[in-house]
């Protein structure tokens, strides 16, 4: 790894952890938001101590090649208030866990700890595509959907600390089952997983449409990803463009709820899915227009692409743990 940049200063640099639903996304984070070194491990989803053990490893590494001030873990599952203990995760085994004392524990260093979602919005708002915004609501697709509203720069948490699970609004009633326990929502039809789900399903009816898809997944249909749909979409692959299309549709959809019920004055949409651009954003402006109420007669909040992509949580989580570290309090609001 390169040497610290002297101009960066002693406490420039911050850790970010993204933990999604398949991979644990690390980086050493500048305090202009520039990500320096990055790492990725695969999410041992089913064990709690094991995703523990897999940052870890990921920080001592880092440690051991730059001066680090704080270390920020984005997390996927429903913070307490108190940013302490990981409520409930859809895609994770935690269950009441209390990710930050154990981390504490083990890195004997202090550790922040926040929503993944909160913090991709987070480095949307502070650097990125929805920099200075007064009202930015900012969607994550991944595994599943998250979510994060930061208006007038200050994060909004709720009261319990679990605002912005906007994935587990329900768009299909009696609709696919969730992974929450719910069946109909929002990102099971404007996912990652909902993109593959999608795939697979084609694969496995043999369609004709599909065979380039089964051909790419080495014949396999459990091999489609939403990932692999994208990547064929970005070439060109017709089936897969309307399978992403789709999910336009449904995005779309979910952000006109969101339109009703927030009023934003800019929608960011990030995570992995986002690296389809286009082919996701212009079917999912269409839906937007054309299911938001009172269209015609009210301003429509624009819906961009995150400019951090996938790494945007990762960028979030280290800026917020040094804006933390740097006030000395554990909040999620200072925007200096």
């Amino acid at each position: 790894m390169p040497a610290v940049p002297a101009r960066l200063g002693r406490r420039g640099l911050a850790i970010g952890i993204d933990i999604g639903g398949t991979k644990v996304a690390a980086g050493v984070v500048d305090a202009h938001g520039q990500v320096l070194a990055e790492l990725v491990r695969t999410t041992p989803a089913a064990d709690p101590r094991m995703v523990e053990e897999a940052i870890v490893e990921l920080v001592s590494e880092f440690v051991a090649n730059y001066r680090i001030w704080s270390v920020g873990i984005g997390a996927a599952g429903w913070m307490d208030q108190s940013g302490s203990t990981v409520l409930f995760s859809p895609h994770l085994a935690w269950r009441n866990e209390p990710l930050r004392q154990n981390l504490e524990y083990k890195l004997r260093r202090r550790v922040m700890v926040v929503n993944d979602a909160d913090a991709a919005g987070w480095a949307e708002w502070r650097f990125g595509a929805g920099r200075g915004e007064s009202r930015l609501v900012c969607v994550t697709l991944g595994t599943g959907i998250g979510g994060a509203l930061i208006a007038n720069g200050m994060l909004e948490r709720g009261r319990y600390g679990v605002a912005g699970e906007f994935g587990h609004q329900i768009i299909v009633p009696q609709g696919h089952r969730c992974e929450c326990g719910n069946r109909g929502c929002w990102e099971q039809y404007a996912s990652g997983n909902a993109l593959g789900r999608e795939g697979r399903e084609l694969a496995r009816a043999n369609s004709p449409v599909a065979q380039d898809l089964l051909r790419a997944a080495g014949n396999d249909p459990d091999a489609i990803t939403g990932a692999l749909v994208t990547k064929l979409a970005a070439e060109g692959d017709p089936t897969c463009v309307e399978l992403v299309q789709d999910v336009g549709h449904w995005l779309g959809l979910g952000l006109a709820n969101l339109a009703a019920a927030l009023d934003p004055g800019r929608f960011v949409i990030g995570g992995g899915l986002s690296g389809a651009g286009d082919l996701l954003l212009l079917p999912t402006q269409a839906s937007f227009k054309r299911h938001l109420t009172g269209r015609g007669f009210r301003p429509a909040a624009p819906i961009s692409m995150a400019d951090f992509g996938a790494r945007a949580g990762m960028v979030g989580a280290a800026d917020m743990a040094r804006v933390s570290a740097r006030s000395g309090t554990r909040g999620t609001r200072p925007a200096n």
